[in-house]
Protein backbone atom coordinates (compact mmCIF):
# COMPACT_ATOMS: atom_id res chain seq x y z
CA UNK A 1 0.00 0.00 0.00
CA UNK A 2 1.36 3.43 -0.95
CA UNK A 3 -0.54 6.44 0.87
CA UNK A 4 -1.09 9.49 -1.36
CA UNK A 5 -2.12 13.35 0.00
CA UNK A 6 -4.53 13.87 -2.86
CA UNK A 7 -6.30 11.88 -5.33
CA UNK A 8 -4.71 14.05 -7.36
CA UNK A 9 -1.15 13.19 -6.77
CA UNK A 10 -1.80 9.90 -9.01
CA UNK A 11 -2.71 12.10 -12.07
CA UNK A 12 1.28 13.78 -11.97
CA UNK A 13 2.73 10.34 -10.80
CA UNK A 14 1.23 9.04 -14.68
CA UNK A 15 2.32 12.29 -16.04
CA UNK A 16 6.10 12.46 -14.63
CA UNK A 17 9.27 12.66 -16.76
CA UNK A 18 12.20 11.06 -15.56
CA UNK A 19 14.63 14.03 -15.22
CA UNK A 20 18.19 14.26 -14.63
CA UNK A 21 19.75 13.46 -11.02
CA UNK A 22 20.96 17.11 -10.33
CA UNK A 23 23.09 15.89 -7.12
CA UNK A 24 23.49 18.08 -5.08
CA UNK A 25 22.32 18.26 -1.21
CA UNK A 26 21.68 20.75 1.31
CA UNK A 27 21.88 19.08 5.24
CA UNK A 28 21.00 20.56 8.17
CA UNK A 29 21.37 19.17 11.52
CA UNK A 30 22.66 19.73 15.12
CA UNK A 31 21.75 22.67 15.97
CA UNK A 32 22.38 24.64 18.98
CA UNK A 33 19.11 25.98 20.81
CA UNK A 34 21.25 28.49 22.73
CA UNK A 35 19.35 27.28 26.21
CA UNK A 36 18.40 24.48 28.45
CA UNK A 37 14.29 24.72 26.96
CA UNK A 38 15.16 22.44 24.34
CA UNK A 39 17.46 19.38 24.50
CA UNK A 40 20.70 19.27 22.52
CA UNK A 41 20.76 15.89 20.00
CA UNK A 42 24.42 14.94 19.59
CA UNK A 43 22.77 11.93 17.36
CA UNK A 44 22.05 14.25 14.71
CA UNK A 45 25.48 15.48 14.57
CA UNK A 46 26.14 11.60 13.85
CA UNK A 47 23.81 11.31 11.02
CA UNK A 48 24.41 14.63 9.12
CA UNK A 49 28.16 13.95 9.04
CA UNK A 50 27.78 9.99 7.99
CA UNK A 51 25.18 10.81 5.51
CA UNK A 52 27.90 13.77 3.99
CA UNK A 53 30.07 11.39 3.51
CA UNK A 54 28.03 8.66 1.78
CA UNK A 55 27.04 11.38 -0.63
CA UNK A 56 30.29 13.11 -1.27
CA UNK A 57 31.71 9.69 -2.42
CA UNK A 58 28.90 8.86 -4.83
CA UNK A 59 29.55 11.99 -6.21
CA UNK A 60 27.11 14.71 -4.44
CA UNK A 61 27.86 18.46 -3.84
CA UNK A 62 26.79 18.61 -0.36
CA UNK A 63 26.31 22.01 1.82
CA UNK A 64 26.63 21.24 5.59
CA UNK A 65 25.40 23.26 8.36
CA UNK A 66 25.45 22.51 12.19
CA UNK A 67 25.27 24.30 15.10
CA UNK A 68 25.16 28.27 14.82
CA UNK A 69 25.12 28.41 11.79
CA UNK A 70 21.98 25.87 11.15
CA UNK A 71 19.74 29.14 11.55
CA UNK A 72 16.31 29.86 10.05
CA UNK A 73 17.86 32.67 7.87
CA UNK A 74 19.86 29.69 6.12
CA UNK A 75 17.12 27.28 5.62
CA UNK A 76 15.11 30.20 3.92
CA UNK A 77 18.07 30.78 1.34
CA UNK A 78 18.26 27.65 0.20
CA UNK A 79 17.55 27.24 -3.65
CA UNK A 80 15.62 23.69 -4.68
CA UNK A 81 18.75 21.00 -4.39
CA UNK A 82 17.67 18.00 -5.40
CA UNK A 83 17.92 16.42 -1.72
CA UNK A 84 17.20 18.46 1.21
CA UNK A 85 18.01 16.84 4.81
CA UNK A 86 16.90 18.23 7.78
CA UNK A 87 17.64 16.70 11.49
CA UNK A 88 15.91 18.51 14.88
CA UNK A 89 13.09 18.99 16.96
CA UNK A 90 9.87 19.60 15.42
CA UNK A 91 6.49 20.53 17.12
CA UNK A 92 2.74 20.81 16.67
CA UNK A 93 1.04 22.52 18.55
CA UNK A 94 -2.97 21.15 18.64
CA UNK A 95 -4.90 23.90 20.47
CA UNK A 96 -3.88 27.39 21.43
CA UNK A 97 -5.60 28.28 24.23
CA UNK A 98 -6.39 31.83 26.13
CA UNK A 99 -3.54 33.66 26.47
CA UNK A 100 0.66 33.14 25.82
CA UNK A 101 1.79 32.40 22.58
CA UNK A 102 2.70 29.70 20.13
CA UNK A 103 6.18 30.04 20.13
CA UNK A 104 6.65 34.38 18.91
CA UNK A 105 2.82 34.08 17.62
CA UNK A 106 -0.02 35.67 19.31
CA UNK A 107 -2.39 32.67 20.62
CA UNK A 108 -4.74 34.91 18.43
CA UNK A 109 -3.26 34.37 15.19
CA UNK A 110 -2.12 30.62 15.75
CA UNK A 111 -5.59 29.65 16.83
CA UNK A 112 -7.01 30.26 13.52
CA UNK A 113 -4.19 28.92 11.33
CA UNK A 114 -2.86 25.67 11.56
CA UNK A 115 0.16 26.35 10.02
CA UNK A 116 1.44 28.53 12.65
CA UNK A 117 1.16 25.81 15.45
CA UNK A 118 3.83 23.40 13.75
CA UNK A 119 7.24 23.97 13.02
CA UNK A 120 11.22 22.84 13.20
CA UNK A 121 13.45 24.34 15.58
CA UNK A 122 16.70 25.47 14.59
CA UNK A 123 19.49 27.93 16.13
CA UNK A 124 18.96 30.22 18.82
CA UNK A 125 15.04 28.37 18.84
CA UNK A 126 15.98 28.21 22.74
CA UNK A 127 15.21 32.26 23.28
CA UNK A 128 11.82 32.25 21.55
CA UNK A 129 10.76 28.60 23.39
CA UNK A 130 10.75 30.63 26.78
CA UNK A 131 9.92 33.95 25.58
CA UNK A 132 12.59 36.05 26.20
CA UNK A 133 12.75 36.88 22.91
CA UNK A 134 9.76 38.16 21.86
CA UNK A 135 10.14 37.88 17.69
CA UNK A 136 6.75 38.85 15.51
CA UNK A 137 5.57 36.91 12.43
CA UNK A 138 7.78 39.54 10.53
CA UNK A 139 10.90 38.10 12.19
CA UNK A 140 13.52 36.24 9.85
CA UNK A 141 15.25 34.90 11.64
CA UNK A 142 13.95 33.92 15.25
CA UNK A 143 14.97 30.38 15.41
CA UNK A 144 11.92 28.58 14.69
CA UNK A 145 10.49 27.65 10.99
CA UNK A 146 6.61 27.44 11.34
CA UNK A 147 5.33 25.53 8.08
CA UNK A 148 3.84 28.74 7.21
CA UNK A 149 7.35 30.25 6.45
CA UNK A 150 8.16 26.50 5.01
CA UNK A 151 5.43 26.98 2.43
CA UNK A 152 7.49 29.97 0.71
CA UNK A 153 10.99 28.19 0.45
CA UNK A 154 12.30 28.03 -3.12
CA UNK A 155 11.63 24.07 -3.38
CA UNK A 156 11.08 23.97 -7.09
CA UNK A 157 12.11 20.48 -8.36
CA UNK A 158 13.58 19.20 -5.11
CA UNK A 159 13.60 15.46 -5.51
CA UNK A 160 13.13 14.60 -1.54
CA UNK A 161 13.13 16.14 1.98
CA UNK A 162 14.23 14.29 5.02
CA UNK A 163 12.84 15.57 7.99
CA UNK A 164 14.36 13.72 10.51
CA UNK A 165 13.10 14.74 13.57
CA UNK A 166 10.87 13.88 16.91
CA UNK A 167 7.08 14.61 15.73
CA UNK A 168 7.58 16.31 12.91
CA UNK A 169 4.64 15.28 10.81
CA UNK A 170 1.75 15.69 13.06
CA UNK A 171 -0.85 17.50 11.46
CA UNK A 172 -4.53 19.25 12.03
CA UNK A 173 -7.02 17.86 10.50
CA UNK A 174 -9.97 20.89 9.00
CA UNK A 175 -12.34 21.00 6.85
CA UNK A 176 -11.60 17.68 5.03
CA UNK A 177 -8.83 19.24 3.62
CA UNK A 178 -6.44 16.37 5.36
CA UNK A 179 -3.83 16.65 7.36
CA UNK A 180 -1.79 20.23 7.18
CA UNK A 181 1.71 21.03 8.99
CA UNK A 182 4.76 20.41 7.87
CA UNK A 183 3.43 17.88 4.88
CA UNK A 184 1.56 20.06 2.84
CA UNK A 185 4.05 23.23 3.89
CA UNK A 186 6.53 21.14 1.86
CA UNK A 187 4.52 19.90 -0.80
CA UNK A 188 3.37 23.30 -1.52
CA UNK A 189 6.72 24.87 -1.58
CA UNK A 190 7.60 22.12 -4.61
CA UNK A 191 9.12 19.56 -3.21
CA UNK A 192 8.40 16.04 -5.18
CA UNK A 193 8.56 13.57 -1.44
CA UNK A 194 8.65 13.70 2.04
CA UNK A 195 9.85 11.23 4.77
CA UNK A 196 9.20 12.60 7.99
CA UNK A 197 8.57 11.01 11.52
CA UNK A 198 5.11 11.01 13.45
CA UNK A 199 5.84 10.46 16.46
CA UNK A 200 8.72 10.66 19.29
CA UNK A 201 11.70 8.67 18.24
CA UNK A 202 14.50 7.30 19.23
CA UNK A 203 18.01 9.35 18.35
CA UNK A 204 20.25 6.53 17.66
CA UNK A 205 18.04 4.29 15.85
CA UNK A 206 16.33 7.39 13.73
CA UNK A 207 20.40 7.79 12.94
CA UNK A 208 20.55 3.89 11.56
CA UNK A 209 17.32 3.99 9.56
CA UNK A 210 18.80 7.26 7.98
CA UNK A 211 22.18 5.55 7.04
CA UNK A 212 20.59 2.28 5.52
CA UNK A 213 17.73 4.20 3.80
CA UNK A 214 20.70 6.19 2.10
CA UNK A 215 23.26 3.52 1.19
CA UNK A 216 19.76 1.83 -0.24
CA UNK A 217 19.14 4.84 -2.23
CA UNK A 218 22.34 5.68 -3.64
CA UNK A 219 22.48 2.22 -5.20
CA UNK A 220 18.95 2.04 -6.53
CA UNK A 221 17.57 5.44 -7.24
CA UNK A 222 13.82 4.29 -6.02
CA UNK A 223 12.56 6.01 -3.15
CA UNK A 224 10.05 3.80 -1.87
CA UNK A 225 12.17 0.98 -2.79
CA UNK A 226 15.01 2.39 -0.37
CA UNK A 227 12.72 3.04 2.07
CA UNK A 228 10.89 0.10 2.61
CA UNK A 229 14.54 -1.74 2.69
CA UNK A 230 15.76 0.43 5.31
CA UNK A 231 12.78 -0.06 7.48
CA UNK A 232 13.27 -4.29 6.73
CA UNK A 233 16.89 -3.53 8.04
CA UNK A 234 16.15 -1.67 10.95
CA UNK A 235 13.19 -4.42 11.99
CA UNK A 236 16.35 -7.10 11.83
CA UNK A 237 18.52 -5.00 14.37
CA UNK A 238 15.89 -4.08 16.76
CA UNK A 239 13.26 -7.32 16.93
Amino acid sequence: LILLGNSKDLLAIKSRKPSAAKKNAFLLGFPDYGGPELVSLPGTKAEVEGISKMLKASGYQVTQIMQKEATEKSLKNVKAPELLHIATHGYFLKDVEGSGNAYGISAENAQDNPLLRSGLMLAGASKTVSGVSQPNLESNDNGILTAYEAMNLNLEGTELIILSACETGLGDVKNGEGVYGLQRAFLVAGADALIMSLWKVDDAATQLLMTNFYTNWIKLRDKQKAFKQAQLQLMAKYK
